[in-house]
């Protein structure tokens, strides 16, 4: 079977055939730390996470410096809430030469999902910076710039969130919470709207919506 196939049959989801390819693959050639990396990040997409960093940990026993050993396993450990033990892979990863935006991006998240959104910053910053059409990552940004007091940056960021994504109702709902914060509520309330077009159960902005509405009853 050609070396290829296995992460051919990984692209295109057949993931049984993918298995017997990379593990005809490790038996012919059990000292490659590649084979463990590709076999992790196969498990990972079946969302077997913890049979996944025993592959990656084994691609580490083989080459220490595998920087897509330490992003998988990461991941894994992203998917099982070991957040600290994720962020501190993804920056092994970094530091090993993953510079890209999606490292980046789960560094930041991993310290988000931990609380420490001061932490998170930079890295979300950067992701941003290395990938200016990802509005997930734009948004996540101007979250943290909310949560950590700079809401005056956090309306502006929202705001090219909703004109890079349109029909992203939680953008429009913290814009409108940025906007409201400095008394713009005409504007609030059609940011709320606007969210409530694109998802009419959306709770937060039916109840920002209605919390102006009451507000310029009175």
């Amino acid at each position: 079977m050609e070396p290829s196939k296995g992460l051919e049959y990984l692209k295109k989801g057949k993931f049984e055939e993918a298995a017997k390819s990379l593990e005809s693959m490790i038996e012919r050639d059990p000292e490659n730390p590649v084979h463990y990396i590709n076999f992790g990040n196969l498990l990972s997409a079946v969302h077997e996470h913890e049979k996944a960093i025993h592959f990656f940990d084994k691609a580490l026993s083989l080459n220490s410096d595998a920087a897509a050993a330490l992003y998988g396993a990461g991941i894994a450990c992203y998917h099982l809430e070991q957040f600290s033990k994720a962020a501190q892979l993804f920056q092994e990863a970094i530091k090993g030469g993953l510079q890209d935006s999606d490292t980046h991006f789960m560094t930041g998240m991993s310290f988000v999902s931990m609380g420490e959104n001061r932490l998170a910053f930079p890295y979300l910053m950067r992701a941003v910076e290395l990938n200016k059409d990802d509005y997930e990552a734009l948004f996540q940004f101007g979250l943290c710039q909310a949560k950590t007091g700079d809401v005056k940056s956090a309306l502006t960021t929202f705001e090219k969130v909703t004109k890079q994504n349109k029909k992203h109702a939680d953008a429009w709902y913290n814009l409108g919470v940025s906007l409201s914060f400095f008394d713009r509520d005409q504007e609030a309330l059609s940011a709320f709207e606007k969210a409530l077009v694109i998802q009419p159960d959306h709770y937060l902005a039916g109840n920002g919506k209605r919390n102006i509405e009451n507000k310029n009853t009175k």
